[in-house]
């Protein structure tokens, strides 16, 4: 009797977890994560195409192109439409150089959630002194 518990509580248990599991589509989110990556490259690439029209050089172009990209991708971050970019497409937007700077200014915005800010830092005979308001 005990096994045949056991064996019903295991088939309960295998169709709750099969209604909570979200399922994905492999090929919506490959179209999904190229669509959103090539958007990137070609705003990506429009940039670079306007540096040059403007008469810049093609090395200090791509400098340009890699710093608006940077600076473009910060802001949507702190603005919070990059994550949802990032999470409808996937590794479409984490892979070129807007995921990195994504990742490095994702942690600042959260720590600005916390009302905390920091006045300043400063290190005397091994002792560290940070002074928080909160």
């Amino acid at each position: 009797m005990a096994a045949l518990q056991t064996e019903e509580e295991k088939k309960q248990y295998e169709k709750y977890v099969k209604e909570l599991t979200p399922t994905h589509s492999l090929p919506l989110n490959m179209a999904k994560a190229f669509l959103v990556g090539g958007l990137i490259c070609v705003l990506g690439q429009g940039i670079l195409h306007w540096c040059k029209s403007m008469g810049i050089d093609e090395k200090t172009a791509g400098t340009w192109c890699s710093v608006a990209l940077i600076f473009l991708s910060a802001l949507t971050t702190g603005l919070n439409l990059y994550p949802r970019l990032a999470k409808w497409g996937g590794a479409g937007a984490l892979v070129p150089i807007t995921g990195f700077a994504n990742s490095v200014a994702a942690p600042a915005v959260e720590y600005q959630k916390d009302d905390r800010v920091i006045i300043g830092t400063s290190q005397k005979h091994h002792e560290i002194k940070v002074d928080v308001l909160v």
